[in-house]
């Protein structure tokens, strides 16, 4: 269950940081992308890409203490 959760939030929050990049398109002045907006999607990248790191770092913990 634990594992689903991390999942999903790594899912979520990387699709809100995709959405936060494509409103960088949309706002005044369009097709330029504030830095703000990039670093945003950066740090939410960064965050899912540590959910997963973690999980896997885990698993493969548990799995070489089972056998």
């Amino acid at each position: 269950m634990v594992y689903n959760l991390q999942l999903i939030m790594a899912v979520l929050l990387t699709l809100s940081g995709i959405a936060l990049l494509f409103c960088g398109f949309w706002v005044d002045p369009e097709g330029e992308i504030d830095q703000s907006v990039l670093i945003a999607f950066g740090e939410v990248m960064t965050f899912a890409g540590a959910l997963f790191g973690v999980d896997y770092s885990y698993r493969v913990k548990r799995d070489k203490m089972d056998n």
